[in-house]
């Protein structure tokens, strides 16, 4: 699989695992709206999870994470 692919389906699954997680709390602990508790979980999701991406380096193309809760990148 290409690393860009990669990058790709890592932030799918970081970003889907964040969402369920943040709307199953809020919606057991909160009773609103539904469109308003997706967009809550969204948005929580979108800025709790990592950010994967595919660069070119010497060596070939690699896949680096980058988080809020790590300091610089983090090669994978």
């Amino acid at each position: 699989m290409r690393p860009k692919y990669k990058a790709l389906l890592f932030n799918f699954i970081a970003f889907v695992t964040l969402f369920l997680v943040a709307r199953l709390i809020l919606g057991y602990f909160l009773p609103i709206n539904r469109i308003f508790l997706a967009v809550t979980s969204a948005i929580i999701a979108n800025v709790l999870a990592p950010k994967f991406g595919a660069i070119k380096t010497d060596e070939g193309e690699k896949v680096l994470m980058k988080w809020i809760f790590i300091k610089g990148m983090r090669e994978l």
